[in-house]
């Protein structure tokens, strides 16, 4: 029955996707979308700061016309995923997030330590690196607050992601003409000295597409094991935060690559996060380009998907 909902769901959205007219004049600073040259723009920046982002065509017979032929979507391949979301344990390493409410959360998986010791001598911060780090935490503080006051989807609303079923994955196969400028090597299991067990170390391909209805860019997944075999959907699952799962990520049919269904953050709330943004780099007395949506798009998402390390090198502060 929840198949049956879920296609219906997918069905009318992709009507009205259709008539949806193409977004023309910019309102990304009141509303937090994107029109379709915004998209390219901000495209070409992720791809110029983060070089394993690369733009492509996709299918021939999929290409939209309101984007530039070679510029369809961006993608990039063999991003590692260490550790599975169960797994997360708070470290000096890795900790989660939390906002004061107590309510959501997300996972920083690269915090800054204050106590980095190089060879006998502890390394002292300047007053400009403290500066650096107060604005990163802060930063990190008004995220977690963000993606808890506008949690990505509700169990009631549109957003309600189709269930994943474990679909025919064997035979998906990403057709994208472009390959990215560094290929990642694949990633080999590493002894794990802490616990003398094998790594079992997955990669991901990530594609960031333009969606016309919600006027934003839409994240899609594709997982493979250690030995390159496709993951299985409940597989995928185990590298979704629990708070998502099942609820923001969605199996649905890629716009530019054809197969079988594949997992997506459910974009219905991200203008809203974006707009909240926008609103606090205002109120600070700066300015947001359009140009770093993309940047702190994957920033936001990967409250989604904390463990999978795609490339968003380019920091920003609020």
């Amino acid at each position: 029955m929840q198949n049956v909902i879920n296609t219906v769901k997918g069905t009318a959205l992709g009507v009205a996707e259709y008539l949806t007219p193409v977004l023309k004049d910019s309102k990304f600073k009141e509303t937090g979308v994107l029109t379709p040259e915004e998209f390219v723009k901000a495209g070409d920046h992720l791809v110029h700061h983060c070089p394993t982002w690369q733009w492509s065509t996709g299918d021939e017979s999929k290409i939209k016309p309101y984007l530039p032929k070679n510029k369809q979507f961006l993608l990039t391949r063999n991003v590692p995923c260490y550790k599975r979301c169960k797994q997360l344990e708070y470290t000096e390493q890795e900790k989660i997030v939390q906002p004061e409410d107590g309510e959501g959360g997300w996972v920083d998986t690269h915090p800054t330590n204050e106590n980095n010791v190089e060879g006998s001598d502890t390394a002292e911060m300047s007053n400009e690196e403290k500066g650096d780090s107060d604005e990163a935490e802060e930063m990190q503080n008004n995220l977690g607050s963000a993606m808890a006051d506008l949690a990505l989807a509700d169990d009631d609303d549109e957003c309600e992601a189709a269930v994943m079923e474990d679909s025919d994955l064997d035979d998906e196969e990403d057709e994208a003409e472009a390959k990215p400028v560094f290929e990642r090597d694949n990633v080999k299991p590493d002894s794990s000295d802490s616990v003398g067990e094998i790594i079992q170390t997955r990669t991901y391909d990530l594609n960031i597409t333009y969606d016309k209805y919600y006027q934003t860019p839409r994240l899609w997944v594709s997982g493979h094991d250690e030995n390159r075999h496709p993951l299985s959907v409940e597989q995928m699952y185990e590298d979704v935060s629990q708070d998502h799962a099942k609820r923001t990520v969605t199996m649905e049919s890629h716009p530019h690559i054809p197969g079988p269904p594949m997992a997506s953050v459910h974009p219905c709330r991200h203008a809203e996060v974006m707009k909240f943004f926008i609103q606090t780099v205002t109120e600070g007395g700066r300015e947001l380009g359009v140009h770093m949506y993309l940047i702190i798009f994957l920033k936001f998402v990967q409250a989604v998907i904390p463990t999978i390390e795609y490339d968003y090198t380019q920091n920003f502060t609020m």
